[in-house]
């Protein structure tokens, strides 16, 4: 089992006839049962035309009715990829993944304002996307690196989340799910929101959570394992060495008013029963110690 996507799962690319939307199409069309979910993709003006294979549709709501897609994931440049992400949630669409880096942050609030009360997930922007292990892929994650197994991954950095599946890989432990979350300063779905849904998931036994500096999400997410998560976790906060007040990574890491501190969020985690490690080459080695007991 997995969360969110799996080898059924149906999508749409939006920038489907973009070189960025192409590459990654054509990498995720061919990682396992890639072929088979790829099913539409939408550019405006371009209806009629396919690509690998793939028919291309004016629209999401258009793509959505003739194949029954459920998820879409955008390449869409970002002075246009909020207005895409709208289509997607007024589509009905049920998981919407923003790749897109660099969207400005009052559009994202417009954005995240017009789904309220709307069933549509977001991942991103500004993010990795994620995988499902010999199933499928949705972004840009090297699907080489991944291995089927039962670790659970959720992370703000795509770099760390790279690193990450490498070492577990390199280990002999595979990943049941690895989702990134992306970290821009407004986005979708938080590592609280992942968490639970590994958590509930039989065929995860363990996460992996990695954190940048900025924010409480890190923190919030620890208070919730504390008293609801049943199984282990190992936990890092990328940006250790970012001097106060300085952006490091995403653009949601910066410490402001003394607070969002790698160390504080450390604290925390580490207060809440997370097996933190302050050196990103051990995250593997931390895991595997914790499940050898």
């Amino acid at each position: 089992m997995a969360i969110l996507i799996n080898k059924d799962t149906r999508v749409i690319t939006q920038g489907m006839t973009g070189k960025v939307g192409q590459f990654h199409t054509l990498h995720c069309k061919n990682y396992a049962n890639g072929a088979n979910c790829f099913v539409a993709g939408v550019t405006p003006g371009k209806a009629g035309q396919r690509y690998e294979g793939i028919p291309i549709f004016n629209s999401v709501a258009d793509a959505k009715a003739q194949t029954g897609a459920t998820v879409s994931v955008i390449y869409v440049p970002p002075p246009y990829a909020a207005a895409a992400i709208d289509e997607a949630v007024e589509a009905g669409m049920g998981l919407v993944i923003c790749i897109t880096e660099g969207i400005p942050v009052h559009d994202m609030l417009r954005t995240r304002f017009k789904m309220q009360g709307k069933k549509t997930l977001l991942i991103g922007p500004n993010c990795p996307g994620l995988i499902t292990p010999d199933e499928i892929k949705i972004g840009i994650m090297p699907g080489h690196i991944h291995r089927k197994g039962r670790i659970g991954v959720v992370s703000r950095s795509g770099t760390l989340t790279y690193e990450a599946v490498g070492q577990l890989t390199e280990l002999g432990m595979g990943q049941s799910s690895c989702v990134g979350i992306g970290g821009d300063p407004v986005n979708g779905m938080k590592h609280l929101d992942v968490m639970k849904l590994f958590n509930e998931d039989p065929e995860t036994d363990a996460v992996i959570m990695v954190g940048e500096i900025g924010g409480s999400d890190e923190e919030e997410c620890a208070r919730w394992i504390k008293g609801n998560m049943q199984k282990p976790v190992v936990g890092f906060i990328a940006g250790v060495t970012a001097p106060p007040g300085k952006r490091m990574g995403h653009a949601g890491a910066i410490i402001s008013g003394g607070q969002g501190g790698a160390e504080d969020k450390l604290a925390v985690m580490e207060e809440c029963g997370i097996h933190i490690t302050r050196n990103p080459a051990e995250m593997g080695r931390v895991m595997q110690k914790i499940l050898k007991g």
